[in-house]
């Protein structure tokens, strides 16, 4: 499905929600005070009952429920976390005892990526509820026996490339895990990581080198694109997982979207992500990550919703173009999920959170985001 670029316009430019009273802390760097730059980089801020950047004051009860969650509900999440990571491990470990390998990464098969793909589609699950997202609500917008409409064009089309999805939490992942266990780009340190690196290479993960600028290396966008290919023509091989922001946001805005997910003309999945919440926000936008995961597993309950729209095939002209063919997906994931659309970046990104800290703003505000 190819959405008409002379449709109805994207939302208005970014609104701001109120702000709570302790948003408005002491001027940052330039001047600005929290609630100015909260303004000013809306994608970014953060507007729960933690404040700004988690650090905000917390009302007697609030502290109170807190301390009772760190000394019961954290030691109790955070060994059952390292059981299921170790158990999944264990279970990569065997599957992938004597079996061949492509460029380091596992070639699994049979019974091997069956093994391997339901125990990671019911731990990731597991693992969300060691997190506190015992209910997840999912929506799916597919017309009534879609499948039955689509399976002639799908053959023809072929099968999606890729699931693309706004981007809110390193949540997000587990989800998609839990769901379609696609694979995903990742550093190439990741690989060598304890457990977690052999998870990833099951995964079919794609590790890259960012900083690299050899003349050979095909860099993130070309890696991308050729495993897209490379699922179009082979259904055993895991579709990859894209957030084409580039980074997270506050959930409650779409960043531009980059065009490596849409190089291959491959038809794409889109998924919307939503996270409702009424003390913490699980959205990790400029919060420090230790910071985080203690609040976020120190929270008795989290809510998660999911919004799977059609299969998006790209029309002749959105193959030529990919960042036509870009747009026009993000336009449809604003709007279907009530998102405002902005123009700010990872680089506004990492002035925000240097502002906040009251350090020196970055000199690469204006380069472009890998």
């Amino acid at each position: 499905m190819a959405l008409d670029t002379a449709g109805a316009p994207p939302p208005g430019p970014d609104a701001v929600r109120p702000l709570p009273s302790d948003a408005a802390a002491a001027p940052a760097a330039g001047g600005e005070s929290a609630e100015e730059l909260d303004a000013r980089y809306a994608p970014y801020a953060r507007r729960d009952a933690y404040g700004v950047m988690g650090r905000g004051p917390l009302a007697p009860a609030e502290a109170a429920r807190l301390a009772l969650a760190a000394a019961v509900l954290l030691p109790l999440r955070l060994v059952a976390g390292m059981l299921v990571v170790l158990l999944y491990y264990l279970v990569c470990r065997v599957c992938t005892l004597f079996a061949a390998a492509d460029g380091g990464r596992p070639r699994l098969a049979g019974w091997r990526r069956r093994a391997v793909l339901r125990a990671g589609c019911t731990l990731s699950r597991a693992m969300l509820f060691v997190f506190g997202f015992y209910w997840i609500r999912e929506t799916d917008k597919r017309l009534p026996n879609a499948e039955d409409v689509n399976q002639g064009r799908s053959e023809e089309l072929g099968r999606p490339g890729a699931i693309v999805s706004n981007h809110v939490s390193y949540v997000d992942i587990l989800y998609h895990m839990s769901a379609s266990f696609p694979s995903f780009v990742a550093k190439e340190s990741v690989s060598r990581l304890p457990l977690i690196g052999l998870i990833s290479k099951c995964l079919g993960c794609i590790f890259v080198q960012r900083e690299s600028k050899s003349s050979d290396s095909k860099g993130v966008s070309g890696a991308v694109t050729e495993r897209v290919g490379e699922v179009c023509q082979d259904k055993n091989t895991p579709m990859m997982l894209l957030f084409p922001e580039g980074t997270t946001t506050n959930g409650d805005y779409l960043l531009p979207f980059k065009t490596g997910a849409f190089l291959a003309s491959a038809p794409v999945q889109p998924v919307i992500l939503r996270y409702p919440y009424r003390r913490f926000s699980p959205a990790w936008d400029s919060m420090d990550g230790a910071r985080h995961v203690f609040l976020l597993l120190c929270q008795f309950v989290n809510y998660m919703e999911v919004v799977r729209l059609p299969v998006y095939y790209p029309s002749e002209q959105e193959k030529e173009d990919p960042k036509l063919y870009a747009n026009n997906v993000r336009k449809l994931i604003a709007m279907e999920g009530n998102l405002i659309l902005s123009n700010l970046g990872l680089a506004d990104k990492r002035v925000y959170h240097a502002a906040l800290n009251g350090s020196s703003l970055p000199d690469d505000r204006h380069q472009k985001d890998d």
